[in-house]
């Protein structure tokens, strides 16, 4: 295992109070594999990030991160690790290729050694093109690029990335998705946060998602969707909610029914149903609803998602979190 925590904590004190932002997780992290930690911001993802990779200190527990224990030997951790925060690193008035060389050189290579590395990332990255142009004339894209290029200059055993794609336009952000599957592809094992469900499910090999500084819920994405076995059928209510409520839970295919907040702009309050066959379902809530006079403002029939999973372990949708 290259992370190993037991009972990670962190307290802050904040206007003479003592605020819990993670509150004793556990985590395993194989070689080779992408991580992610997924939750709504305030989670606790970054702040468990940052103890991980020496930034700040737990406030309790314990933790093996390379190999290395997290108290003890900070400084081995490291020198095996990269770590690229959510506000990156770059420095707009030089070049990439002297960012990377500077880079290389604050790890113990040689010049010689480090102006190859950075071509060789450069190239990676597809930015040898822009290689020679001070770095404040990068789009954000090309920025990003060159942070996660930073953070493997050394050839770390593995890497942390807080929040990659926040702030990127779609095509930047599914240019950073095959730079992630790319790296691990050569054997770099990567710790990722995020709160998008999209980049969760399309990156992660394994992933915990948390929430309020506690992990809920561990496994591959599709292991935890299966948690939420069968359909699920979403029902918007504009009015009568509890009374439709009321409706689908009585019906016997119809395992579970929850039902959230209604929207303070259109009234609409959405219900979830959890039905072993939605196609059947269907049919009869309509039916149903026809009968008692309700009249949905929508209705959608779709596959478990990582955010139905979140849903279930908290009662809030990480949509409507973010």
């Amino acid at each position: 295992m290259l992370i190993e925590t037991r009972g990670l904590k962190k307290t802050f004190k904040s206007r003479g109070k003592e605020v819990e932002a993670v509150r004793g997780v556990d985590l395993a992290v194989k070689e080779g594999e992408v991580f992610g930690l997924l939750g709504p911001n305030g989670a606790g993802k970054t702040t468990t990030m940052r103890m991980l990779s020496t930034l700040i200190e737990p406030t309790e527990g314990h933790a093996v991160v390379c190999g290395h224990d997290l108290a003890r030997d900070a400084g081995k951790v490291r020198r095996d690790i990269g770590y690229v925060g959510q506000a990156g690193g770059t420095w707009g008035e030089v070049t990439a290729r002297e960012e990377l060389v500077m880079q290389g050189r604050l790890y113990g290579m040689s010049k010689k050694r480090s102006q190859a590395r950075a071509a060789e990332v450069l190239e990676s990255f597809q930015l040898a093109e822009y290689a020679d142009r001070n770095v404040k004339t990068y789009s954000g894209g090309q920025k990003r690029r060159l942070d996660i290029a930073l953070g493997i200059m050394h050839e770390p055993k593995l890497l942390f990335l807080d929040e990659p794609t926040t702030g990127l336009d779609p095509q930047s952000r599914a240019h950073m998705w095959d730079e992630v599957r790319a790296l691990r592809e050569r054997g770099t094992a990567i710790f990722l946060t995020t709160h998008y469900l999209d980049e969760a499910d399309a990156l992660c090999d394994r992933l915990a998602i948390i929430d309020h500084g506690e992990i809920v819920a561990e496994g591959t994405p599709l292991e935890l969707k299966k948690e939420v076995a069968g359909d699920v059928v979403a029902v918007g209510v504009a009015d009568r909610a509890s009374e439709a409520r009321d409706l689908f839970a009585a019906k016997d295919f119809v395992r579970e029914v929850e039902s959230g907040e209604p929207d303070p702009a259109t009234g609409v309050a959405i219900l979830r149903l959890y039905v072993d066959d939605g196609a059947s379902a269907l049919p009869e809530l309509l039916r149903a609803l026809d009968g008692a006079g309700v009249s949905p403002a929508s209705i959608e029939l779709h596959r478990p998602s990582l955010d139905d999973v979140f849903l279930k372990q908290t009662g809030r949708s990480l949509r409507e979190e973010k």
